[in-house]
């Protein structure tokens, strides 16, 4: 499908004969010289002399070959264009973080796999993420880290298998051997500052309890809550552990009831699959689609054949002109 970018251009084509029509005449006074044999000569040049004006009388082929060249610069003008057939891209609509704690109790060899056998905590915690990211094809995600301290490993971005592969190097007191889960929940709430999505999701998980934070994950949790973020908590670990070991249900449950978002407890690998699977139904992938037509421009057919046409009419006039010499082309007034 052919269209025009900027059809107004086409009101310019009566241009010319409204020049033609209605401005007055361009008007020219020349010198000549006068000699007494002018007779004489008019006569050995086989040519008839008249007097007063003369009009140059443009023959037909050059007249609408310039017609024609007219029309074609002001169709260039007006920019045709090739429509291509319509691309739909789907866009995220909206914004997820992933907190991650990496403390060192998330060293403890006590999370149940499918099979039975008892592994790390982050191993086990790692793998069902990574399937979690995964399967969030098209949107956009970052990956937080925190243990004494909070650290951004990928800001908000659609490159997922980056995230996994972060997170896959990632090891257990990297981030200090202590939990900061109010610092996380603060660094995720500017992470989406970045963000000009109105719905964000943070999934923070957890295995302790916060000891180290500058500000507590419950005032964090109102921060977050007005700058329109859900959080959903999931913890993990052994809730009767004593210190920093011990996984504060309490805490993580009142952080995802101050923003409106959920609280989970994962035992094994079985329970966290489920939980990422609830999480899918309560804020299922959200994409906001996008069409457009590829333009290519035509405009430049009518411009090389507006200057093909030039040229040849240039050298048939030239041609024109020396074949007719003296009067041809010309029309006297008297």
């Amino acid at each position: 499908m052919i269209s025009l970018a900027a059809p107004w251009w086409l009101l310019l084509l009566p241009l010319p004969w409204l020049v033609w029509r209605f401005a007055p005449p361009h008007r020219e006074r020349e010198q000549a010289l006068r000699f007494p044999f002018f007779r004489k000569v008019t006569e050995a040049a086989k040519a008839e002399a008249h007097s007063g004006a003369v009009v140059l009388n443009m023959p037909r082929l050059v007249r609408l070959g310039t017609i024609v060249i007219w029309a074609l610069l002001v169709l260039a003008l007006a920019r045709p264009e090739q429509l291509g057939r319509p691309i739909e891209i789907e866009k995220a609509a909206r914004d997820v973080v992933l907190a991650i704690d990496i403390s060192g109790s998330m060293d403890a060899k006590d999370f149940a796999t499918p099979e039975g056998e008892k592994i790390q905590r982050l191993a086990g915690v790692r793998s069902v993420v990574q399937r979690f990211v995964e399967g969030r094809d098209g949107d956009r995600m970052a990956l937080i880290v925190f243990g004494s301290a909070a650290y951004l490993q990928t800001p908000l971005t659609d490159d997922l298998s980056t995230i996994t592969a972060l997170l896959d190097r990632t090891e257990v007191g990297m981030a200090g051997p202590h939990t900061t889960i109010g610092d996380a929940i603060g660094l995720s709430i500017r992470t989406f500052e970045s963000s000009e999505i109105e719905q964000r999701l943070l999934i923070l998980l957890s295995d302790g309890s916060d000891t180290a934070s500058r500000m507590s994950p419950v005032n964090a949790a109102e921060i977050a809550a007005d700058r329109g973020v859900e959080i959903f908590t999931i913890g993990v670990g052994d809730p009767e552990a004593t210190g920093e070991d011990r996984v504060d249900l309490a805490a993580l449950q009142t952080v995802a009831a101050r923003t409106g978002g959920q609280y989970f407890f994962a035992e094994d690998a079985d329970a966290l699959e489920q939980v990422y699977a609830r999480i899918d139904d309560l804020a299922p992938r959200e994409v906001e689609s996008l069409s457009y037509r590829p333009r290519r421009s035509l405009a430049w057919i009518p411009l090389g054949v507006s200057a093909l046409l030039g040229l040849v009419l240039m050298g048939a006039l030239a041609v024109s002109r020396r074949t007719r010499p003296g009067h041809a082309g010309e029309r006297r007034l008297a």
